[in-house]
């Protein structure tokens, strides 16, 4: 069945590609290890990381390696029942409305899911509310920009590795300066910098030569994006 762009259930009809590094979701391993490089060791047995919209729980070994206690959020059941058995405390609840208590996490994750809602504040309204002081922020996702939307679906959906096709709607794209002005607002100290996926991995990826491509930090982040930062 065709679905419409950003439909939900598409996550559901590819559940069975969570687990598969080369399968349809082979962007999401790689980003995954991009945002445990900008994790902190857990500061003590009980640290907390929020990770929203876990999907099948992509972040579990690097979260399991860094010492936290994982709690997973996500609407779709599919993919909290593999997040589960790899370890994850999974909650099945929405990113507008997280059923998680005021300040329960030193860490939240937020990747991957700001260009799928209508309002990305709101979300990003959640991590604040969810993060102790001092707590650590990560979030990845697609700019609003003239270039974006050629590059991120024109072009990304149609190679190796790029996203599934029709998982995101260019209409949802994140305007940058928005962002930001809201993080200052709800007490966030938060920088941008841009991703892509290193071109000789990709390569080396595709030739059945390394399992996973290294994201690459660049100055413009007018195509895919992330927020490094911390509540103050």
């Amino acid at each position: 069945m065709s679905l419409a762009r950003n439909d939900p259930a598409q996550y559901d009809q590819l559940a069975d590609q969570w687990w598969v590094p080369a399968g349809g979701f082979a962007m999401l391993h790689w980003l995954a290890g991009s945002r445990a490089e900008h994790i902190p060791p857990a500061p003590s047995s009980d640290a907390v990381l929020v990770d929203l919209a876990c999907g099948g729980g992509l972040m579990a070994p690097h979260v399991q390696r860094l010492g936290y206690r994982h709690v997973g959020v996500d609407l779709g059941a599919a993919g909290l029942a593999l997040a589960h058995e790899h370890g994850v405390g999974a909650v099945r609840g929405s990113v507008l409305a997280v059923p998680l208590a005021d300040g329960c996490a030193d860490v939240v994750v937020c990747g991957e899911i700001l260009e799928h809602v209508e309002d990305d504040v709101a979300v990003l309204a959640e991590c604040a509310r969810l993060l102790k002081p001092g707590g650590v922020l990560v979030v990845d996702a697609i700019a609003d920009s003239w270039l974006a939307a050629p590059v991120a679906v024109g072009i990304a959906e149609r190679i190796p590795g790029g996203p599934p096709p029709g998982i995101h709607d260019p209409a949802l794209f994140v305007d940058r300066r928005r962002l930001l002005a809201a993080a200052d607002r709800l007490g966030l100290d938060l920088r941008l910098v841009g991703l892509r996926p290193s071109v000789r991995d990709l390569v080396a990826w595709k030739r059945g030569r390394r399992d996973t491509v290294r994201m690459v930090s660049m100055p413009w982040s007018g195509i895919l994006f992330a927020g490094y930062g911390r509540k103050r």
